[in-house]
């Protein structure tokens, strides 16, 4: 039974709990006296009301609802206080909402907000400038936020309902540390905490922007990001290194790895499928450096790449001809240039028949087909042990009778087991190289698999690679920012010791425009396909005999 001889409430609602203990408190702490006391001693006083009562009834509460509680019950007694100071009476119960910061009309209908974060008499509240004053209140607020709560109840709760939660407590610690924000700023205050406890801290905002395709973290206070094609410097910034790490590690925490100084580098991903780099001292010499490459929420296909004239209509028709004939693609380009788009446009025309294996470093491609198996690499831990690399998982994914074989990257000495998966009854596998050009790109290959297997003559490597390759798609990204596709070349065999090569499309700039952006024309060299056979076996072969016209 509770102190007033009813039994505790079954409902457990924070706002019953209040106006059952609200009684006990005005016993301990009357009105008149509460008028002169700092808002801190009035919240401690309710603490120990609430602590009593709960153990009193057998009542448990985790640690944010005792705080809903405590903040409920002082707030509603202060406007009790408020409201006999002013001589004014409510006729309903002089109470909050649950989780509500101010009074409504309804119960407090003579108290403005106004009144309510009046300071008291013979005090002020500091009142910093604009944007400064969230930044100066999140400075002060953020070490005390973090003491109250329990943050590992935090970490399991939606961002709704902690959102609500922290709301009072902002409210109540505004009004102990004498800083008057307004509604926007409040709520602007929440939303930061909110990013540092849940998110990515100051960098939550750039994510939410779909305007930006790539952020550059260089430090506490360089934060530079990519929109159309454009560098530029935001106006983001974090407090210190620390601050930086601490955003790192979570990144990399989620999805199983780690970054400190015995491991200072790391490839991750964030939920979104976006592609992380980040790299720390020793290495970074001027802080942690977090690089991301955001994935685009909305799905790119060769009709939208078109549309933004990244190629012609017509190099769209063969690549989906060629898509669909199983044809062993490899996409060849620069830093950002639009390889891992240019595969997921790619991967579209895959039969959802298919059974579909990709290897990643850090997994980022998002394919719609149903039958698909993702894999990742995996580094080594503390001890050095238990490393998965490419290769590993090439080797592997042999042995799950695939239909096609995606790899993200190839960058080492995976490339032989590529090409002999290709090379294997694999047709219409993709993969994505590092090169400013179709031949370069052909050599790189050749010098990756040269790295992996020393018993291979140049020849040797150079069979493997024009049997198993059969295109070798160049993207670029120009100097205006826009992504093209450049080259469409066929490899056609070999001639002596020489890989040769026949392009299908090139692009040529052949201008300016006033907006400084490129005009190109898209050329198409009406060369018959070498890939003909292969499009003849699935009935494709007059439309990509069309396509070519």
């Amino acid at each position: 039974m509770a102190p007033d001889g009813t039994a505790p409430p079954r409902d457990m609602t924070i706002p019953t709990l209040r106006d059952r203990i609200l009684p006990e408190l005005r016993m301990r702490m009357p009105i008149d006296k509460a008028r002169l006391t700092p808002r801190a001693d009035v919240a401690r006083e309710a603490k120990h009301v609430v602590a009593t009562y709960l153990a009193g009834n057998r009542l448990e509460l985790n640690l944010l609802d005792q705080r809903d509680l405590v903040t409920a019950l002082v707030n509603s007694f202060l406007v009790e206080s408020s409201s006999a100071a002013l001589g004014t009476r409510t006729d309903a119960p002089a109470s909050l909402p649950l989780k509500s910061v101010i009074p409504t009309s309804s119960t407090t209908a003579n108290i403005t907000l106004g009144a309510l974060l009046e300071p008291p008499h013979g005090e002020t509240y500091a009142r910093p400038s604009s944007r400064s004053s969230v930044d100066q209140a999140k400075t002060k607020l953020q070490p005390i936020v973090l003491e109250r709560i329990d943050t590992s109840a935090a970490a399991k709760m939606s961002r709704e309902d902690l959102g609500r939660d922290l709301t009072g407590l902002v409210t109540e610690l505004l009004l102990e540390q004498k800083i008057q924000l307004n509604a926007a700023e409040r709520q602007e205050l929440v939303t930061q905490l909110l990013d540092d406890m849940l998110g990515l801290g100051p960098l939550e905002p750039l994510l939410a922007d779909e305007t930006i395709s790539e952020i550059m973290v260089n430090g506490p206070k360089q934060v530079y990001i990519e929109q159309k094609g454009r560098l530029t410097l935001s106006d983001v910034r974090f407090r210190d290194n620390a601050h930086v790490l601490a955003i790192a590690t979570r990144i990399v925490t989620a999805i199983g790895r780690r970054i400190d100084e015995s491991s200072p580098l790391c490839d991750a991903r964030l939920m979104d499928g976006s592609r992380v780099n980040i790299i720390i001292p020793p290495l970074a010499i001027d802080g942690p450096t977090i690089t991301i490459r955001k994935f685009s929420k909305k799905k790119i296909m060769l009709d939208t790449m078109v549309k933004f004239g990244s190629m012609s209509p017509q190099m769209a028709k063969v690549l989906r001809i060629v898509g669909r004939s199983r044809v062993n693609i490899l996409i060849s380009g620069g830093t950002g240039s639009g390889k891992t788009t240019l595969l997921n446009a790619l991967s579209q025309m895959i039969d959802h028949g298919e059974r579909i294996v990709t290897i990643e470093d850090a997994a980022e491609l998002q394919l719609q087909q149903p039958h698909v198996v993702r894999l990742e690499t995996r580094p080594a831990n503390l001890e050095g042990h238990g490393e998965i690399t490419m290769r590993d998982l090439l080797k592997n994914a042999l042995r799950m009778r695939p239909d096609r074989i995606i790899v993200g990257e190839t960058r080492g000495g995976e490339a032989i087991d590529m090409l002999q998966a290709m090379n294997t009854g694999h047709d219409g596998s993709l993969s994505t190289v590092h090169a400013n050009r179709p031949r370069e790109a052909l050599m790189r290959l050749e010098n990756m698999v040269g790295l992996a297997v020393a018993n291979l003559s140049p020849r040797a490597i150079r069979q493997q690679i024009a049997s198993a390759v059969d295109m070798i798609i160049q993207v670029s990204r120009m100097r205006d920012g826009s992504r093209r596709i450049t080259h469409i070349s066929e490899i056609t065999g070999m001639e002596g010791e020489v890989i040769t090569m026949q392009d299908l499309f090139t692009c040529e700039v052949v201008g300016e425009a006033a907006d400084s952006k490129l005009t190109v024309d898209f050329k198409n060299h009406g060369l018959r396909p070498h890939c003909l056979p292969k499009a003849a076996y699935y009935g494709l072969d007059k439309q990509l005999l069309e396509s070519l016209e």
